[in-house]
């Protein structure tokens, strides 16, 4: 009998959208600390400094509110795990929406302030069905509000990057729904079941063609931590180096995962 179809993970709309706002605070409360200086400072993404990456995060937000105030699709068009591959092909549109916002707002806690009030308004009354025009395709509020955890989880680490000591914290539900859906997203794009990607405590998929594993210890595996599995899967860490580092380890023939990765551009 061929294996049976995995389902589509789920996750509870109600922490997600808590932990969305929870992890935009987070930030806020950060940004309204830096000064002029830390600012300026340039970040691991080419050409932006601490100031532009601050700005896209109210950006990522603000899409949601946006994108409900807008006329709504007929049907959804993009699924939550097509969602990854669909984003380099707006990297430059977003990058230059970016630096525009940034220039256009010196005041980022008033920026923080009107992109906060705005979501806990557009979210107080909104269905999880509502589809929302996003430019990557139409996708459902539930689906969209799940890649709004990755934006916030991978931006609050690249600004824990650029300025030494911020330590924004991670909020929990957001951390683990960025991991998930980054991992389902590796088990989509290399179906199979010869190796097993180990993130504890958030996720465990299997990947790549070969002999499935159904019992015992996997002959393939690779385990590494959420941030740095996030790192991998978002190109801010390349796998030879993670594997130098010791930050993740691979056994097995087919435990490379340096041809998937990343997933994100």
């Amino acid at each position: 009998m061929p294996p049976a179809k995995k389902r589509a993970r789920t996750y509870d709309s109600r922490k997600i959208r808590a932990a969305v706002l929870t992890q935009f605070d987070a930030v806020r409360q950060a940004v309204r600390t830096l000064t002029p200086g830390q600012l300026a400072l340039p970040t691991r993404l080419d050409g932006w400094t601490v100031r532009d990456l601050a700005a896209h995060v109210t950006m990522a937000v603000e899409t949601v509110s946006r994108n409900l105030a807008r006329e709504e699709p007929a049907k959804a068009e993009l699924t939550l795990l097509q969602w990854p591959f669909a984003t380099a092909a707006r990297a430059g549109d977003i990058a230059d929406g970016t630096r525009e916002l940034a220039e256009a707002n010196t005041d980022l806690d008033a920026l923080y302030t009107r992109t906060a009030e705005r979501i806990a308004e557009a979210l107080a009354t909104a269905s999880d069905t509502r589809v929302l025009a996003a430019r990557t395709g139409a996708m459902t509020l539930a689906d969209y509000l799940v890649t709004r955890t990755v934006e916030l989880v991978v931006h609050t680490d690249d600004l824990n990057a650029a300025v030494p000591g911020l330590d924004i914290p991670q909020d929990r539900q957001a951390l683990a729904a960025a991991t998930r859906l980054l991992a389902d997203a590796l088990a989509a794009k290399a179906p199979g079941g010869s190796t097993e990607v180990r993130i504890p405590p958030y996720a465990v998929v299997q990947c790549v063609e070969g002999l499935r594993h159904t019992r015992g210890t996997p002959p393939n595996v690779v385990e590494t931590d959420p941030l740095t599995w996030i790192r991998l899967a978002t190109g801010r860490l390349a796998w030879r180096d993670a594997l130098e580092e010791a930050k993740v380890s691979a056994s097995g023939e087919r435990a490379d995962l340096g041809g998937l990765l990343p997933l994100m551009r």
